[in-house]
């Protein structure tokens, strides 16, 4: 039997448990798919006294991950421990320039770092594994890099943040507004310590960065990821958009146009029957497209100890049977500068607004439109209720658009008189 691959395990968290508990349960399964045994050889969290669902009384103890990363019988680093500086980048430097394979959990970290941290990988001949850190226990790294490295790809798209998905489908099925369901969220423990990370979209955006990495042959440029959250999302624009036809996501797009890449992460209307609009709960859903394969979708549990584990793990058996690839799917060389570019791919939008109830307060909005180029597909009046009597609650669904357009509208309905509060305007994606 060819001699274990060991490793060293940083961060004893949720996913951290999950892993020592796989390669506790699995350990003759992993060496037969594997051609080796692989074994826990050295662990390293803050808190040692913790008490923690698994056997740990087997593995050196190292308070320093930095020195983890450094220990003479480790082969492979795993960090799991989170955060895009201090321990954990100096943990994952330490091991590369040990001459250690890194498997990684942390988005944040490669969306910050991952361009430096893959030319210092592949300059020493090491590599860097993350399809834990994009979409939990759905293998979307690999399908980009290997079942789908002869593609061009066009699209990538998808929800990647099972808790904004969590509430925005519970708000829907329960009729409850956004503060309610942010809360519940909380309670339950789905929401990071900083609640932004989620509900803002810099977690997802994180993860959309990356793939565009892969997808487009860029450098990534999380920097330059459009990012709306969902706060501002309201249960009637849930309610009106169903009765429509229509789910809200938090929905990221990459795609790469004639004006460069394209980035956002951003709230939209999707059809309700598409596999997209189906989406329920906290699971997670890409969608990537090839000029060669067409569409192909992906769907399963975004976060979690076992989902994300098993996708830890499924690197370190790659590493385990010799597989080594750049760590963005070509070598970090050869990775172009991206070119930027805010989205201006037209669409059609669904806009939501209050109106004063008079004569011509319509036309004017109309104007408003027309003069920036925008048709106009529905309109519609809603009885909304709670609202003063003088106003009228109008919700418009455009032809295709440009986003400069809508937000050039936007700009001109406060001069007109007739707006009471503001216009919401939320993109309807194809799907």
């Amino acid at each position: 039997m060819p001699a274990p691959l060991r490793l060293g395990l940083a961060g004893l968290g949720t996913v951290g448990v999950g892993v020592v508990q796989i390669v506790q349960r699995h350990a003759d399964l992993i060496a037969a798919r594997a051609g080796r045994p692989v074994v826990i050889t050295a662990v390293s969290a803050r808190d040692r006294s913790k008490n923690r669902d698994a056997d740990l009384s087997g593995y050196a103890w190292e308070t320093d991950p930095v020195a983890l990363a450094r220990r003479d019988d480790v082969d492979v680093f795993i960090e799991v421990m989170g955060g895009h500086d201090g321990p954990a980048k100096a943990s994952t430097e330490a091991a590369l320039a040990a001459g250690k394979d890194v498997v990684t959990a942390n988005k944040a970290l490669l969306a910050h770092h991952g361009h430096a941290l893959a030319l210092a990988a592949e300059s020493a001949g090491r590599v860097i594994r993350f399809e834990a850190a994009v979409a939990g226990g759905i293998p979307v790294i690999k399908a980009l890099t290997e079942g789908l490295a002869a593609n061009r790809i066009k699209r990538v798209m998808g929800v990647m943040n099972g808790t904004c998905n969590y509430i925005l489908t519970r708000m829907q099925n329960a009729g409850l507004p956004y503060e309610t369901v942010f809360e519940e969220a909380r309670q339950l423990g789905y929401l990071e310590a900083d609640p932004n990370l989620d509900v803002g979209g810099i977690d997802a955006g994180h993860k959309l960065s990356l793939l565009s990495a892969i997808a487009f042959g860029t450098q990534v440029s999380f920097d330059h990821v459009e990012l709306e959250g969902i706060g501002n999302v309201s249960i009637d624009d849930i309610n009106h958009a169903a009765e429509m036809g229509y789910r809200i996501k938090l929905l990221g797009v990459a795609q790469e146009t004639g004006r460069g890449l394209e980035q956002r992460m951003t709230p939209c209307l999707v059809p309700a029957d598409s596999p997209l609009g189906q989406l329920q709960g906290g699971t997670n859903m890409v969608v990537l497209e090839g000029d060669a394969v067409g569409q192909i979708v992906l769907r399963g549990a975004g976060a979690g100890s076992g989902p994300t584990a098993s996708a830890v793990m499924a690197d370190v058996l790659d590493i385990a049977r010799g597989i080594r690839l750049p760590v963005f799917g070509q070598p970090a060389a050869t990775l172009r500068a991206p070119v930027p570019a805010k989205s201006a791919t037209p669409a059609p939008y669904y806009l939501r607004m209050a109106l004063l109830d008079k004569p011509g307060a319509l036309a004017k909005i109309a104007t408003c439109l027309g003069e920036a180029g925008i048709s106009i597909d529905q309109m519609r009046q809603i009885n909304q209720p709670g609202e003063a009597d003088d106003n009228a609650v109008v919700i418009f669904v455009t032809h295709k658009a440009a986003p400069a357009d809508i937000a050039h509208a936007q700009s001109q309905f406060p001069a007109t008189g007739v707006l009471v509060g503001q216009a919401v305007a939320i993109r309807i994606e194809a799907v």
